[in-house]
């Protein structure tokens, strides 16, 4: 029995592709924009509202629901996500080479990820939608978030993720009462999930087709908050550019999508170059112009966070729009990011260290020049070992 409330935002009125446009009624699209994968191109959907609302803050409630008004739900269950902290960085500026650098240390959410800005949302539509079950395919850190969410909703949750999922975060994700299964191979995990989903009628929260689409819409749109976030703390004013490590896009995607929302009330004059950062080349070649729906060289990349061998069009397509780029970091250089991080006090987890090493690929590149303003996302706490 659930004993948690939500309310749906009256202001929302559907969902629009954000590849072809088309519009369709409220509604769970699990596969993304039917017409789009129709003709082999799948692509996600975004969450439209019916009027863009002035920039208007509720400070009497906590953290990232302070911006309900601007998200699918005004009211979800809530552990305290948001609101994590934008850490001033001079000695790696200097370092570095360049005026500020900043990271937004999303480890400081309540399971210690990014995720968590997803979580309560899509988990107040599974409210919404009396889901009996949901399932999710994870590397980690969204397993343990939704059933971290789930558990204090009273729902159920099957997580889906692979053999090598240290054991740290199987005793928490299983701790939850979450079932946890493992898998041999990533594309298992879709497959498994798919029976569910079909066959079971499980409420799939992140995706299960392949090309890939991005996560449930309702979910992604409280990454927006970061965008947000990151305009108040920085004095009302936009960063030059984000650095985001990235697998299919959700968090590259939602973060867009807010400083776009920031850029049409007037609040900036120009949203923030995106940078995509990954351990495999992916992104680097689609936009080079290989075709982002083909399986690239996987390589067994130990970042487990941003791993995989597909590309989803809303990383493409946030990376285009904002002018942004992508850049690879591999095993090595993310270890050795990770180790200088904690001599500055930051134990990120090894995927979300590869912001240092990116930055500093992007400021020799002369790509990020001395004097911008840029902010990494620090994704995940290290300590889920």
């Amino acid at each position: 029995m659930t004993i948690h409330t939500f309310c749906r935002n009256p202001l929302v009125k559907g969902l629009t592709c954000i590849r072809c446009g088309t519009s369709y009624q409220e509604g769970d699209f699990f596969t993304g924009c039917p017409a789009c994968r129709q003709s082999g191109h799948p692509s996600s959907l975004r969450v439209d509202y019916r009027s863009m609302l002035p920039w208007d803050r509720d400070g009497k409630k906590p953290g990232m629901m302070r911006y309900g008004n601007r998200l699918p739900y005004t009211i979800f269950p809530t552990l305290g996500e948001g609101n994590t902290p934008l850490l001033e960085l001079p000695r790696l500026a200097d370092k570095l080479g360049i005026s500020s650098f900043r990271m937004k240390d999303e480890g400081q959410n309540p399971t210690g990820s990014h995720k968590d800005r997803f979580s309560p949302l899509v988990i107040a539509r599974a409210l919404e939608t009396d889901a009996r079950v949901l399932v999710t395919a994870s590397s980690g850190n969204a397993g343990l978030s939704v059933t971290s969410y789930a558990a204090f909703a009273g729902l159920d949750c099957v997580v889906i993720s692979q053999e090598n999922l240290n054991k740290g975060l199987q005793k928490a994700i299983q701790g939850t009462g979450a079932k946890l299964l493992l898998m041999n191979q990533p594309h298992e995990r879709w497959e498994l999930m798919h029976r569910f989903v079909e066959e079971e009628g499980y409420f799939p929260v992140t995706n299960y087709i392949n090309p890939p689409v991005g996560s449930h819409p309702c979910g992604v749109q409280g990454y927006k908050t970061i965008a947000y976030e990151i305009y108040e703390q920085s004095g009302n004013r936009a960063p030059d550019a984000v650095l985001v490590p990235t697998s299919r896009g959700d968090l590259l995607w939602g973060i867009k999508e807010g400083f776009d929302e920031l850029s049409r009330i007037g609040l900036i004059q120009r949203i923030p170059r995106l940078v995509a950062i990954e351990p495999i080349p992916r992104l680097s070649e689609v936009l080079v112009g290989e075709d982002w729906r083909k399986e690239f060289t996987d390589g067994h990349t130990p970042l487990l966070s941003i791993g995989g061998n597909t590309v989803a069009w809303q990383a493409v397509s946030a990376l285009q729009e904002t002018e942004g780029s992508a850049v690879v970091v591999g095993a090595e250089e993310a270890s050795a990011a990770q180790e200088e991080l904690e001599q500055h006090g930051l134990y990120l987890e090894l995927s979300s260290a590869t912001i240092l090493a990116a930055a500093r690929q992007l400021i020799q590149k002369r790509w990020i020049k001395p004097e911008e303003y840029v902010i990494a996302v620090g994704t995940s706490h290290g300590w889920k070992l």
